[in-house]
């Protein structure tokens, strides 16, 4: 999937667009990637001295790819846009660093009316970084 497929898909952009690739979807399951640069905004203030990539980063990352997945499930739904609800069960596990490429696998565990249950394993290299529980409610956009 290009860059204008997935600027489609999300409302989001720079700078917090966080992700660069879609490696492959199913139905249920994605896999992203995403390329965190030197210059990337917040490696100013986290930390000058030893820049590590904020878990928030690594979870915004983690839901914009579950809501690239979603996004052919808002098309049958019309004005809709996936919000962020609840996120649970964060557990980091690995630093992120400047020049490292994180994978980001979401899948779709389950549906309650406009709720979507999901989950996402990142990971840097095969080694994992986060695993992340969340989910997204369906809201009419304004």
């Amino acid at each position: 999937m290009s860059l204008e497929e997935i600027m489609a898909a999300l409302p989001h952009r720079a700078p917090m667009l966080l992700v660069d690739r879609i490696v492959e979807q199913s139905e249920s399951e994605i896999t992203c990637e995403k390329d965190f640069r030197a210059d990337e905004f917040f490696f100013q203030g986290h930390y000058p001295d030893y820049p590590i990539v904020p878990g928030v980063i690594l979870c915004e990352s983690a839901a914009q790819s579950g809501a690239i997945l979603l996004a052919k499930r808002i098309e049958e739904g019309g004005n809709m846009i996936p919000v962020l609800t609840r996120m649970k069960d964060i557990k980091f596990k690995r630093m992120v660093r400047p020049g490292e490429t994180i994978t980001i696998k979401a899948k779709i565990d389950d549906r309650m009316l406009n709720a979507y249950f999901l989950s996402a394993v990142v990971s840097v290299g095969g080694e994992l970084a986060a695993r992340i529980s969340y989910t997204c409610a369906m809201a009419a956009k304004e």
